[in-house]
């Protein structure tokens, strides 16, 4: 927050803009005439959500580097993701030369900014690995209504992936990575049968149906996202020895060709930093700041459990001091009962070129506190590169008066770097060491392997036996076609009768009678059935 200078201001009258600015919030830029008026986002009401939206081209990016530059300045965590690779620069400080800087220079003279150029303390993270840390999670962790988003199942479909989960914590099997849970899955649709007397039905085509979509998404590089270890979102909120809070800046150029995995990634971060985090009621700052860039991608075909599952973390979540801001072209994206959450917004220019661009024009301009001044669709219509009309949340909580406003400079480098500057900026954050080493420890698809290799085992010992006992028996036949040695040719004549046994009971005859049977059986198709039936129930105990 480097604005500086005495000016007159139709709002505060002749103030040290400075001095506003580090007791208020976050200087966005100059509105209202002439741009005198400071515009800012209250630090104590910044986790009361926000939105940035505009057409491409319009801005969108310098805004969202500004608030998380000024988030950062006041000793609040952020995190974004870099779409398109030109939020990286952030690392770096900006210039005064460039094809941006005249510009820029131009525009800290109208709304009187000082623009002082420096870095941001930047941490790269990339769910692939290569364009930073990796960021894993478990299946666990994910749980089975997120995993179900992600792989677009059907309602049976995701029943049958609640019955894996379950049964995973039952038997105390780990769910680390994809691996686990198609092995689970395989013992499921071995059990069907009796799983489906607990549990209810498990159609084998349902249980095939599900590892088709676990297919797919490996194929898409979800792989790449299970496993240990698993990020600790407390190493994404530090702050750092000079008071700034750290940026952390997801690739995700790569990510962006499957656009369900990264919404589910983005949701999944959420959803932990909503149920890990404390209550900090009423903070004075937020403790952490979530930009959600390409926010159509969360509701676009979303399920409704899924969008009110987004409300109700949306409603709740601030009072656990965190703020998320939705960056999409359109507000029209949102739903309604999210948009309706979302106090701080910043609205770049919205293109109407057809009916529909209109009306979502025209509810657009809705959404806004009128201002007698101007009318707020036309102004929405006109504004700008680098101009928007926003709305921050006043001291009380209420929406303020729609402005138009003209954005301030960043200080940071706005565009791509180098990848050496890139690696440099890894290798210094100290979190390798914790994170670039993939570590796989004994779970459900081990432990599953140990038992059907026993089960296997077991099954070759009772084969091996019943060859044993057959071929026993065998010869025990063949013998008595002997005569001490010569072949008995009297094969008319009575035969004699068998001395009774001076000592043997009854019940041994039986057993005897019985081993035999089972011996005969392990050799034919019935003792075949046998031994599946012992590797189909050896599950069934933990």
């Amino acid at each position: 927050m480097a604005a500086t200078g005495a000016r007159e201001s139709p709002r505060f009258g002749s103030v040290n803009v400075q001095t506003v600015l580090t007791q208020a919030g976050i200087f966005a830029g100059g509105g209202g005439e002439n741009y005198a008026t400071p515009q800012e986002l209250l630090l104590k009401l910044g986790n009361r959500h926000g939105l940035i939206a505009g057409a491409t081209g319009t801005g969108k990016t310098v805004t969202l580097q500004v608030l998380a530059e000024g988030f950062s300045a006041a000793g609040v965590a952020v995190f974004m993701a870099d779409v398109k690779g030109d939020l990286a620069g952030m690392c770096k400080a900006g210039s005064e030369t460039g094809k941006l800087q005249d510009a820029f220079a131009k525009r800290s003279a109208t709304i009187g900014y000082e623009l002082a150029y420096k870095a941001a303390p930047v941490v790269f993270w990339d769910m692939f690995g290569e364009q930073g840390h990796p960021v894993r999670t478990t299946i666990t962790d994910m749980g089975p209504l997120l995993l179900s988003r992600l792989m677009d199942l059907s309602e049976p479909q995701e029943g049958v992936l609640n019955i894996a989960f379950r049964i995973a914590d039952e038997e105390g099997l780990a769910l680390l990575d994809l691996k686990d849970l198609q092995a689970m899955l395989v013992w499921i649709g071995q059990n069907a049968a009796d799983i489906g007397l607990k549990y209810g039905n498990v159609s084998p085509a349902t249980v095939g149906a599900i590892q088709r979509q676990l297919l797919v998404l490996e194929n898409q590089g979800g792989i790449k996202l299970f496993g240990e270890p698993a990020l600790d979102l407390a190493d994404m909120m530090r702050v750092g020895p000079d008071g700034r809070g750290q940026i952390n800046i997801l690739a995700a150029d790569k990510l962006m060709a499957s656009p369900q995995l990264y919404a589910t990634l983005l949701l999944w971060i959420l959803s932990e930093l909503f149920e890990n985090l404390p209550e900090v009621g009423d903070p004075d700052k937020p403790k952490f700041v979530f930009f959600f860039d390409e926010a159509h991608l969360l509701f676009k075909d979303a399920p409704k459990a899924l969008v009110t599952k987004v409300e109700q973390v949306a409603r709740l979540i601030r009072s656990k001091g965190v703020g998320i801001y939705f960056i999409t072209q359109n507000p029209a994206d949102i739903p309604d009962d999210v948009l309706g959450q979302l106090g701080n917004r910043v609205q770049h220019a919205l293109r109407a070129f057809t009916a529909k661009d209109q009306m979502d024009l025209k509810r657009a301009a809705q959404n806004y506190r009128p201002n007698p001044r101007f009318d707020t669709e036309t102004a929405i219509k006109e504004v700008g590169t680098g101009e928007a009309v926003t709305s921050f949340l006043e001291a009380k909580g209420a929406p303020g008066m729609v402005e138009r406003t003209l954005i301030r400079p960043p200080e940071s480098q706005l565009g791509p770097i180098t990848p050496d500057e890139r690696k440099a900026i890894i290798a210094g954050s100290g979190f390798g060491p914790k994170y670039d080493t993939l570590v796989d420890r004994e779970s459900a698809f081990e432990k599953l392997r140990a038992r059907a290799d026993a089960a296997a085992k077991e099954a070759a010992q009772a084969e091996a036996s019943a060859q044993q006992q057959k071929q026993a028996d065998s010869e025990f036949r063949n013998a008595r076609r002997y005569d001490g040695g010569g072949l008995n040719t009297d094969l008319w004549a009575k035969p004699k009768a068998a001395p009774k046994p001076a000592s043997s009971s009854r019940s041994d005859g039986i057993a005897v009678t019985f081993g035999k049977s089972l011996a005969r059986q392990l050799g034919s198709k019935a003792g075949q059935a046998i031994v599946r039936g012992v590797l189909g129930g050896l599950f069934k105990s933990r």
